[in-house]
């Protein structure tokens, strides 16, 4: 079904429509002396017959003739015609209808209606006059669905754009990481290679997890805080008791949900930047809460004083990374900031708290 038939509310009001006009016709052939019985049993079938003509006729003529794409006087010459002819056909199903009702009709003085030369030439009129409306409303309709589709096709090619965005600032992330930990490797196979193997051997079970990450799904923060988890452990092959964990999460912000992978270069920065740059032992700490519906987590790390502003401009690759994820994510909805200071660096991070339970982005 096409145009006004193409759902049933839009033909169940379009049909109704052309019954009240039915009712309004009648009214005016009983105001002029016909009986109300014999005038609604002429107009509404009449009606409901113009109805589904105009409406399938007129359709298929608009889409022959889009606006904007067609002459405008092109276009009018041809609804013209057609409303010619359409008003002519109804006129002869008129008269033939007027007929079968004088013939079924019961023994008695004035059977049927009186056609008369004015009375037809009224009923061209209008037959040419909603033709020309229900064409209005077809175009109306034509311009509202391809504004639809423009809108539906929009929003495919930004959904794409930004999927593609996360996916290239994701490929950004792994090698990234891979290069750190081989050099860390490397420097493990002459002093420790017990402690390289274990190294290889846990980062083959890093990779093996976050590889069955999918850019464009978002993770539970509970599965993100497993994954820094694990990389921890490879980077304690390195650093031994130097390097020490905490977390303190609200159980609210467990379940919601963000871009995989948005910590590991948090943490991979604190690790490298922060403890790397120490001779004393580092803490790293990560602070997640849920209030209302902002998710706002915090990474921090200890620093050596003496090179306290060498990490937010020695770790921007992963910074940048994180705020342009957020960004493609999540738009003006989220942000990231850090701040240096009293041996610390933090980065604090607020997104909206979605859940399993809401629909993702």
């Amino acid at each position: 079904m096409h145009g006004v038939f193409a759902s049933w509310r839009a033909a169940r009001l379009y049909l109704l429509a052309w019954l009240m006009l039915g009712l309004l016709l009648a009214g005016m052939l009983a105001a002029g002396g016909a009986p109300w019985c014999t005038s609604l049993l002429f107009t509404l079938p009449l009606a409901l017959v113009y109805a589904y003509a105009t409406g399938f006729s007129a359709y298929y003529v608009c889409r022959a003739y889009p606006l904007g794409q067609r002459p405008p006087p092109a276009i009018a010459g041809v609804i013209g015609a057609t409303a010619a002819c359409a008003a002519a056909l109804w006129c002869a199903i008129g008269a033939t209808w007027n007929a079968v009702l004088g013939a079924l009709a019961p023994q008695g003085p004035g059977p049927g209606l009186v056609l008369n030369p004015p009375l037809l030439a009224s009923m061209f009129g209008l037959g040419v006059i909603l033709y020309g409306l229900s064409a209005a409303v077809n175009y109306l309709m034509l311009e509202i669905e391809r504004v639809r589709r423009l809108e539906t096709r929009e929003l495919e090619t930004r959904l794409m754009a930004r999927d593609a965005e996360l996916r290239m600032l994701r490929t950004q992330v792994d090698p990234h990481f891979l290069f750190n930990s081989l050099n860390s490797i490397s420097a493990l196979i002459s002093l420790d290679p017990s402690g390289a193997r274990a190294m290889t051997l846990r980062l083959a079970e890093f990779f093996r997890h976050s590889l069955g990450l999918q850019a464009d799904r978002k993770v539970a923060l509970d599965a993100e805080l497993a994954l820094v988890r694990h990389f921890l452990a490879i980077e304690q092959v390195r650093f031994g008791e130097r390097l020490r964990f905490e977390a303190e999460v609200d159980p609210a912000a467990l379940p919601c949900l963000l871009p995989p992978m948005l910590l590991q270069p948090l943490v991979e920065n604190a690790v490298k930047h922060g403890i790397g740059q120490m001779i004393g032992p580092g803490l790293v700490r990560i602070e997640a809460a849920r209030a209302g519906t902002i998710l706002r987590i915090r990474v921090e790390n200890d620093v050596d004083p003496d090179a306290a502003a060498g990490q937010g401009s020695g770790a921007g690759i992963g910074l940048d990374n994180v705020r342009r994820r957020l960004k493609a994510a999540y738009g003006h909805q989220a942000g990231a900031h850090w701040s240096d200071g009293h041996g610390r660096f933090r980065v604090e991070l607020a997104l909206p708290a979605q859940t399993t339970d809401i629909e993702e982005n």
